[in-house]
């Protein structure tokens, strides 16, 4: 059965299951798609559709823990399980051992789907089918030697940001630091940036990176210097914040720069801030009215009738935005003549350490950059509500520029 053809709650199953969302979440999910139960007709589904269609694509100790899970639940309700998921399950029995549940430094394959609401068709960034389906190798263990691959909260949030305001990034040069697995950097090549350049100072997760980049289709240049202009090429290079020379940023500049999760170090920061400080000390003059081919941040089109996180409607009428933002950084100077606009930092983080994230505030004042809270003012649609474990509520987003 084809994507579009499926009712949301069928849609969300597979998509929880494909991103390997956890197995409470994916039996909730099962129990929605038939009114409480898992039937007959939902166990065919998963069969047909998320087990069968997907064979040897994901995690055989996941698959094992989902039907583990999913035969139990029928049980309890005294329900028939089907044949095909008790053969299914006592076929991963034979062939795994207890040991291979626990190793979590493996990599596995996960498919993040943005799902595009009902009213989102006016869009840019929304395809035909109103799903955005990214492949991603990345590791299991977020904590213990491994976060570089690991799919983390803010950049979710941040691709939402891309998704929901394409109008911000098309066109644009785009530079992320600390790119992980590379989902933003993917986004944006779906937005249509004129560049983007994806960097990361760990040479396994550059590795992963390049990897994933491929997996979507993807070309990438990963040469450091300057080259010849290729509209909608992906850089995607080596960049460890500690050494990094001045000269080698300068041949990286870019109209946004872009990072998630990358403040919770407070070893890094200094390294960070100096980044932040060299890439943004670039300020430019624009006309007033700028076309669509210079750097300027204005809102495009909106999803109006669309819900943000299921509660308010998707910047409808908010003048809070990062155009107003902008605004207030307009030089006194340019007047009537123009705007004199820098490259802008947006950054999405979850703050886990008060004294960390005051130590980052503290060196963007002393490198003379100041910082703004956007996390009202720029809020993302929900493209992924089926993704229980994604808690949208703890990222914080901040737009970084020059004073």
């Amino acid at each position: 059965m084809a994507d579009q053809e499926l009712q949301p709650s069928s849609l969300h199953l597979l998509s929880a299951f494909l991103a390997m969302e956890s197995t409470d979440s994916l039996i909730a999910l099962a129990r929605e798609c038939s009114g409480g139960s898992v039937t007959e007709r939902v166990q065919s589904f998963i069969w047909d559709d998320c087990i069968t269609k997907y064979a040897g694509k994901l995690h055989a100790p996941y698959l094992r823990k989902f039907l583990k899970k999913l035969i139990a639940e029928v049980e309890l309700n005294h329900g028939d399980v089907m044949d095909e998921l008790y053969e299914h399950y006592a076929h991963y029995m034979t062939i795994l051992k207890d040991n291979d549940l626990e190793k979590e430094n493996t990599r596995v394959f996960k498919y993040i789907s943005f799902l595009f609401p009902e009213g989102c068709q006016e869009l840019s960034s929304c395809p035909e089918s109103r799903k955005l389906m990214v492949q991603l190798q990345c590791s299991l263990n977020m904590l213990e030697g491994d976060t570089g691959c690991s799919v983390w909260p803010s950049s979710l949030l941040l691709s939402e940001c891309i998704l929901s305001f394409p109008e911000l990034f098309c066109n644009k040069s785009c530079f992320e630091v600390g790119s992980g697995v590379g989902l933003v950097g993917i986004c944006l090549t779906h937005v249509k940036a004129s560049k983007v350049i994806m960097s990361d100072g760990d040479l396994s997760t550059l590795a992963n990176m390049n990897r994933n980049l491929e997996l979507n289709h993807l070309s990438v240049e990963t040469d450091m210097s300057e080259t010849t202009e290729d509209p909608y090429m992906v850089k995607c290079i080596h960049l460890p914040w500690e050494s990094v020379s001045e000269s080698e940023l300068q041949n990286l500049k870019a109209d946004i720069i872009l990072g998630a999760d990358v403040i919770y170090d407070p070893v890094c920061l200094p390294h960070l801030v100096r980044v932040l400080t060299l890439l943004l000390n670039q300020t430019k003059l624009y006309p007033e009215k700028c076309s669509d081919n210079h750097p300027s941040f204005a809102l495009g089109s909106k999803c109006t009738d669309a819900k943000v996180n299921g509660t308010q409607e998707a910047n409808a009428g908010n003048d809070n935005t990062l155009d107003d933002f902008l605004v207030k950084r307009t030089h006194k100077g340019a007047a009537n003549v123009g705007l004199k606009r820098g490259p802008m930092a947006l950054i999405a983080s979850v703050i886990r350490n008060v004294d960390t994230f005051n130590k980052f505030l503290a060196l963007l004042d002393e490198a003379n950059l100041s910082i703004e809270d956007l996390t009202e003012s720029l809020r993302p649609l929900n493209f992924l509500p089926y993704m229980q474990s994604y808690d949208r509520s703890t990222v914080r987003l901040f737009a970084i520029s020059c004073k």
